[in-house]
């Protein structure tokens, strides 16, 4: 690690006289410092680049003009008109890619059905609904789509509560429907 140098009162004053209209990277060898201990210091004293400077070409600032003679002109042909796209090329490189829906490796493996019913790890038990995206959709809590299926969708601000705790018996009797501020209620540290 380096030993941190404090800035005398010659170096702040060389710092004041030249940052407007030189390079940082200049000044940093002159006074000797690092060009992010320049910027900082001038950033402390309020220094600003003089709007000269920052027309001039040593400000590396280049106005639009950069690459100006590597870009497409109007009218131009790009390169590849007329190559043969992805997919186009001899061989079984067509019949071989991906196509929509398809799975292949380790998906084939890990598929599920849709109806398959799962554990989640807080404890609830999903049922795979559809094959969709996203792929958090797939799956939905028993216990809700049972009490839907009976008593339609669930209010906003409610949630489905399991009367006696255990989140495994989904019993419609044993489903209890209830606002959400009283789930926070019951929820409580207090309770």
């Amino acid at each position: 690690m380096t030993q941190r140098r404090p800035w005398s009162a010659s170096e702040d004053t060389e710092l004041r006289e030249l940052y407007s209209d030189t390079p940082t990277a200049e000044i940093a060898r002159q006074l000797q410092r690092s060009v992010s201990s320049v910027y900082l210091r001038a950033y402390t004293f309020g220094l600003r680049k003089s709007q000269a400077y920052l027309a001039s070409a040593a400000a590396c600032r280049l106005h639009g003009v950069a690459g100006v003679r590597t870009r497409f002109q109007k009218g131009q042909t790009p390169f590849n008109k007329g190559l043969r796209r992805p997919g186009w090329a001899p061989g079984r490189m067509r019949e071989t890619q991906f196509q929509k829906g398809m799975r292949r490796g380790v998906a084939v493996q890990l598929y599920k059905p849709i109806g398959t019913e799962r554990l989640s790890k807080d404890g609830y038990l999903e049922r795979k609904v559809n094959d969709d995206l996203p792929l958090q959709a797939r799956w939905r809590a028993v216990h809700l789509v049972e009490w839907e299926r009976v008593n339609g969708q669930i209010p906003a601000g409610h949630a489905l509560v399991f009367r006696n705790g255990d989140k495994t018996d989904i019993r419609l009797d044993n489903l209890e429907l209830i606002t959400r501020a009283a789930l926070m209620k019951r929820n409580s540290v207090h309770n």
